[in-house]
């Protein structure tokens, strides 16, 4: 198996200091970006600057799209899939932990059933980053984990079916460009994830029982 994977990409090694230098700096992102979303949700858009109230900043943070992005980034950009696995769930634990720490202690309320949702993504996290660090590798399985990436960006960027076309949300739409750009690898492979992704986002934008909270 291990001969199996590194065909697909060959995992780098650095040196131990590296390792634990990336995972704090992105365990301290996570945590900055949970304060910072949760700040957010407990400002009225009319005490935030003119040009946040215009980003919708509080409503970008709330949605699914922008820790997808950022969990792919990080992903895709460790050293190996192990690397990936533990920065992802580092950066999850950080931002999870910081923003219901800020809830509880700060806001006053305990919401347990959303909450809840959130660990269990943390909990399965690194699977996902482990599975996902091998997009930038070759062959028709980094071609596939490039589309379902791809596909679930597109469904919070945009919906579409055959009489209609809406854009969801305009920053998600700008992490869906950004989102090609980390995947490119070439114009063939590009192509080709970029096709089955939204192929992917057409069949499933049939069915909304799991898929409305993504």
């Amino acid at each position: 198996m291990k001969d199996f994977l590194n065909e697909i990409r060959r995992p780098i090694n650095i040196s131990l200091s590296r390792k634990f230098l990336y995972s704090t700096l992105i365990f301290i992102a996570g945590v900055i970006l949970g304060v910072l979303s949760k700040v957010l949700d407990e400002t009225a858009s009319n005490s935030l600057p003119h040009f946040l109230e215009v980003l919708d900043l509080r409503n970008f943070f709330s949605r699914m799209g922008v820790w997808i992005f950022i969990a792919v980034l990080i992903s895709v950009y460790s050293k190996s899939p192990v690397r990936s696995a533990i920065n992802v769930f580092l950066f999850f634990v950080g931002m999870v932990g910081s923003y219901y720490l800020y809830t509880v202690m700060i806001a006053g309320f305990f919401p347990k059933s959303y909450m809840m949702i959130w660990i269990v993504m943390t909990v399965i996290s690194p699977f996902i980053a482990f599975v996902c660090w091998y997009v930038k590798g070759k062959g028709i399985i980094a071609i596939f984990i490039s589309s379902i990436i791809f596909m679930f960006i597109s469904r919070q960027a945009f919906a579409f079916g055959f009489w209609y076309f809406y854009i969801i949300n305009i920053l998600e739409l700008l992490l869906w460009i950004a989102t090609i750009f980390v995947l490119y690898q070439s114009p063939k492979q590009i192509i080709k994830v970029i096709t089955i992704g939204l192929l992917l986002r057409f069949v499933t934008s049939q069915s909304n029982l799991f898929w409305g909270m993504l």
